[in-house]
């Protein structure tokens, strides 16, 4: 076995962390594209 499985340094599911990645991007992204349309609406 390899050493760095023996001692890992986080034991939390990885699921876990590839979701709050997803969320995170998700409402940045989403953030930005709502700031365009706010922007827009206002200039017209």
């Amino acid at each position: 076995m390899n050493q760095f499985e023996k001692d890992v340094q986080s034991k939390r599911n990885d699921l876990i962390d590839s979701g709050m990645g997803f969320v995170w991007s998700f409402g940045f992204f989403t953030l930005i594209f709502a700031l365009g349309v706010i922007i827009k609406l206002i200039a017209s």
